[in-house]
Parts: C-alpha cells; structure tokens; sequence
C-alpha cells in the first residue's frame, strides 16, 4: 500500500471510532442526542428551538421577546427583538411563541385550544388568553403573547383525539423570575 492509502484509512477508522466512543459513552450516561439526560422536561434546546416531549407528542418551541418599554420604529420589520431560551423570559412585554407539532404528524390533525395561564401568587390559575380550537395542518401555531405581569405562566395546548380521549400539552414561562425569587428562608 502507498502511504496515501494508508492516511486515508487511519482517517476513516479514527472517525468511525470517535462517533462508536461518542455513542458509547452518551448511552452509558443516558444522554440523548440533545445533550441532555434523557428523561428532563423540557427536552431540552436545540438549534434555537426547545423541544418539549409530553406523553406520546414532540413539539418544537421558539420564542422571540420585545421589552414593554421597548419603542418600536416606524419600520417594524428593524425592530429588536431577543431570542428566549426556552421559557425564561427577562421582563414584561411582547412575547411571539412558534410551536412547532412535529410528533406524530396526526396531532395537526387535532383541534388544539390555545390557553394562556397566569398562575396567581396564592397558586389559583388566572386565564389571560384562550384562542378557539383549530387544525394546524401545516404544524406550525404563531401567536403573539402580551405578558403584563412578571410572574408565571403556562401557555396549554389542548384537545381531543379521534379516540376522545383529552391531550394537553404544557409549556412553562417565566417572566422576570430569577432562581433566587423562590427561596425560602428557613
């Protein structure tokens, strides 16, 4: 063999041993391809997206946030808007949530309610927006949030399969909420 050769199959076998230890060792440790432990809600963040599983269903979550006190300029299409990490989001102001139904494909099939809750201090859940159910045949839901309060919040996805039976889907906000506002000294 040439010496060519020989580099170009040191080359292919060191690449096919690095992905063999990369898959060896992320199922030892029961991570998946997200990076995180394979059992965490949400899914974890990939891409821009967070991927949320719930029970049989996967959906893609994508946020993308403007302060309250943020004035828009004349041409909107310019106007600052921050990407969110999954559910925490820094202050009051507009919220605009892509949700994305990847898995399986029949919930697009399914009319979904879209219900925004703010959960009350005392722990009662206040309704701040419902949008009637609806198919989302092309599996994308864009919806525009408005988020007064600092506090927390869950945005719902939910309805009923050709079974009847109840689906729901739950995705977390945190507005403003930093670790340290829910401690309790002891």
């Amino acid at each position: 063999m040439d010496r060519k050769k020989i580099l170009n199959t040191l080359g292919v076998l060191f690449s096919v041993g690095s992905v063999a230890l990369l898959v060896i060792i992320s199922a030892q440790f029961n991570v998946s391809s997200q990076g995180d432990p394979s059992e965490t809600y949400p899914k974890g963040f990939r891409g821009g997206t967070c991927t949320i599983e719930t029970g049989s269903f996967t959906i893609g979550y994508s946020a993308y946030f403007i302060p309250k006190d943020y004035t828009v300029p004349e041409d909107p299409m310019s106007a600052l808007s921050v990407p969110i990490l999954c559910d925490q989001v820094p202050s009051s102001g507009k919220l605009d949530v892509t949700i994305d139904l990847l898995y399986p494909r029949l919930i697009r099939d399914i009319p979904l309610v879209l219900r925004l809750i703010k959960i009350e201090k005392n722990h009662t859940e206040r309704e701040v927006l419902s949008v009637p159910a609806q198919r989302y045949p092309y599996g994308v839901i864009a919806q525009s949030l408005v988020l007064r309060e600092l506090g927390e919040y869950i945005l719902y996805l939910d309805g009923r399969n050709s079974d009847h039976a109840s689906l729901s889907i739950k995705l977390p906000i945190k507005v403003g909420i930093d670790w340290r506002d829910n401690l309790t000294i002891l």
